[in-house]
């Protein structure tokens, strides 16, 4: 998830994002080159396993989709000035009534602060969410270019993590303390929610009980660990992290940290047990590989990635196998597909990505049938 990433901007010629810290693509030019076409494509040929594909929003930065339990409905984050959201706010769609091409869906995130990484609780009737509420009812400022080139993330302190019901009235703060407080998920068995959090100085996984007790830091490795999810079992983990190793990597990594940001250009996928044991590097591609999600048979994982791309900004869909073989295309875009999610029946996949936006940088929200 998640921005967490608040949803990932990426910068020319490198490219990404965060619950993932979710910012949104940053380019020159739709398809790489200044001479191409406004994409008007919605499904690729290539793209065998998507059927009946559905464009759900239509302008804006949409990003971070994830299925109710029922799978009636969908809640994400949206930054778009048409729905009076500068940055990102969190939204609730349901599929049988609504049409966000003629309406703006129902707010949750009451319209204040930046809000990231939203998922449905248990009976979906609630909704978690991250805002930095706490600190100011404004958008907290984004990093300035910095001197020396390097594309960052911020990780605001003000990020708490609460739950609001579906007319988005706050009814608990489920994960509140200084610091970063973000990036949370809840088990399919829905009696577990875990989250990133830099309490300890770095930032980690933590796992709790649904109702936010029982905290307990499960990753301690130097490196950003965010971005988790549970297997279909609720026994696993699946998340991405950076792991810098030479000395001048990990001044960089501790002095950015320091700052409030972190460089999220090479990161790999890891699984663990839901009690931090059992720590196994899933990828090592290279570039980066986040926004990771079980497929529903709990035997492979579907996830965003650059490391094919040439030009470093090109991201597409991915599924490999939990031992690491059988690395799979799935997407075929010219810029960004991320943020993957499967229906808990396993019959929807849900993503993100600039196609058929006509030449803007619109990232928009997109449903389709998935076939084996």
């Amino acid at each position: 998830m998640r921005i967490t990433f608040y949803i990932v901007s990426l910068f020319l010629g490198l490219g990404l994002i965060s619950c993932e810290n979710a910012n949104r693509p940053h380019h020159g030019d739709q398809h790489g080159d200044n001479n191409s076409e406004p994409d008007t494509t919605i499904l690729y040929p290539q793209e065998k396993h998507l059927a009946n594909i559905k464009q759900l929003t239509f302008g804006g930065d949409n990003a971070e989709a994830y299925f109710s339990f029922d799978n009636t409905m969908i809640v994400f984050q949206a930054k778009n000035p048409e729905w009076n959201a500068p940055c990102d706010q969190i939204y609730v769609f349901p599929f049988a009534d609504g049409n966000m091409g003629q309406e703006i869906p129902q707010l949750i995130s009451e319209g204040i602060g930046r809000t990231t990484c939203s998922f449905f609780m248990p009976g979906d009737s609630t909704v978690l969410y991250a805002s930095t509420r706490s600190g100011s009812d404004d958008c907290p400022p984004e990093p300035a270019r910095r001197d020396d080139g390097k594309y960052v993330w911020p990780i605001y302190p003000d990020f708490d993590i609460y739950i609001s019901d579906l007319r988005g009235n706050i009814v608990d703060t489920l994960v509140s303390g200084p610091g970063y407080d973000a990036e949370a998920t809840v088990s399919p068995n829905g009696d577990k929610i875990v989250f990133t959090s830099d309490r300890s100085g770095d930032l980690e996984l933590y796992i709790c009980d649904i109702d936010g007790s029982n905290q307990q830091q499960i990753t301690y490795e130097l490196g950003y660990d965010g971005g988790a999810f549970f297997s279909p079992d609720g026994s696993q983990l699946i998340f991405r992290s950076s792991r810098p190793e030479t000395d001048e990597e990990i001044k960089e990594y501790k002095d950015l940290l320091a700052e409030g940001l972190v460089k999220p250009t090479n990161m790999e996928l890891y699984t663990c047990n839901i009690d931090g044991s059992n720590l196994k590097q899933l990828t090592n591609l290279g570039k980066a590989n986040w926004a990771p999600f079980f497929h529903p048979s709990g035997k492979k994982v579907i996830f965003s990635s650059n490391h094919a791309s040439k030009k470093g900004y090109e991201f597409n869909l991915y599924m490999i196998n939990i031992d690491g073989t059988g690395l799979e295309r799935i997407t075929y875009d010219h810029i960004f597909d991320a943020f993957p999610m499967f229906s808990y029946d396993g019959k929807k996949l849900i993503f993100s990505s600039n196609r058929n936006n006509g030449g803007t940088r619109f990232t928009n929200l997109f449903i389709a049938d998935w076939v084996e």
